[in-house]
């Protein structure tokens, strides 16, 4: 591969992406564009650079940036994001969002929706949210992905990666080789293609985004940049849950982590421009009370990032039950 090879399709991986391709990386490219210039009767790798500096838009310049994204995922992938799901957001979410009754989520690297699914068959295992509206919405720059993850169809390797035997057996069908998952967990799922380069627009409001294993990809302003659009797209008193080596710390101010919750951070409202819980006084262990009652005699409780920071499965917060109201992965 030419020097300039290399230089030419990185920048382009980049500028449509944010993906950053480091020399290291080399190995990778041409492994994975090999099989794109076969497909486009080319002899090379470097047939492709020429083919780009005549033009960096088409399908051909899609198929780079498609086999250059990562697709590695699997159901309940790392267990621990799952489990802060059900004992920790969930139970907050339940109470705060009592009158209402209302969930959203938003899964920001959905990939083959094996994420997407894992949190709508929880959602569905736990009784105490039937009767609520969930919306869990899955985006992801892969098409091919995102195919794949609308159809619900997975192989014995992928279905034997993470999934409970129990949930396997309740909410898929195997058709020969293939398993696929239920309607009543696809319809829970919608999915659209999406790059997070691109401005957020037409998604309102969450209150739990997952952004896993995305950022490690991009640069430090990349990160920062998508950060804090996310923070706009969530609810003051939202969580948001990153990968086990991704963090907001040294990029932004606009979340906070959720002190011995590895991955998952709360909003910092301020921070984020958003309208900050009303707070009428604090007490000595810095839980906020109740917010007054609004017109129609609902009321909704404030929980800016300390007190949800204190949040967790012993149940330190006063007036919300912190058992679990969902399923716990059986891993």
């Amino acid at each position: 591969m030419k020097p300039e090879t290399f230089e030419r399709i990185s920048t382009l991986v980049k500028s449509c992406s944010g993906i950053v391709l480091t020399k290291e990386k080399e190995y990778l490219l041409e492994s994975r564009l090999e099989p794109v210039a076969r497909r486009h009767g080319m002899n090379n790798i470097d047939d492709i650079a020429a083919a780009l500096s005549r033009s960096a838009i088409g399908r051909l310049a899609d198929d780079v940036v498609e086999a250059m994204t990562t697709n590695e995922t699997f159901f309940f992938r790392d267990r621990t994001p799952f489990t802060h799901f059900s004992e920790v957001m969930l139970p907050y979410i339940k109470q705060a969002r009592s009158n209402e009754r209302k969930l959203r989520i938003w899964c920001a690297a959905a990939s083959m929706g094996q994420e997407p699914y894992s949190l709508a068959m929880l959602l569905q295992e736990d009784a105490s949210m039937r009767g609520w509206r969930r919306e869990i919405l899955g985006t992801d720059i892969s098409v091919e992905a995102l195919e794949k993850a609308k159809s619900g169809m997975y192989s014995q390797f992928e279905v034997q990666r993470g999934l409970p035997v129990n949930l396997l057996v309740k909410y898929f069908k195997q058709h020969g080789d293939v398993w696929q998952i239920s309607p009543e967990i696809r319809s829970a799922v919608q999915y659209r293609q999406y790059n997070l380069l691109k401005p957020f627009t037409g998604f309102g409001k969450f209150d739990v985004v997952f952004c896993r294993n995305v950022l490690i990809y991009f640069d430090q302003q990349t990160k920062k940049d998508i950060l804090e659009r996310i923070a706009k797209q969530m609810n003051a008193d939202s969580y948001l849950v990153l990968g086990a080596a991704e963090t907001v710390i040294g990029l932004t101010d606009t979340f906070s982590p959720v002190p011995g919750k590895r991955g998952l951070f709360a909003v910092n409202a301020q921070a984020s421009g958003q309208e900050p819980q009303r707070r009428a006084m604090t007490g000595t262990d810095g839980l906020q009370p109740r917010a007054p009652l609004a017109a129609g005699g609902s009321s909704r409780p404030a929980a800016p990032a300390a007190t949800r920071a204190a949040l967790s499965p012993a149940g330190a917060r006063p007036g919300l039950n912190a058992r679990p109201g969902g399923l716990r992965p059986k891993l």
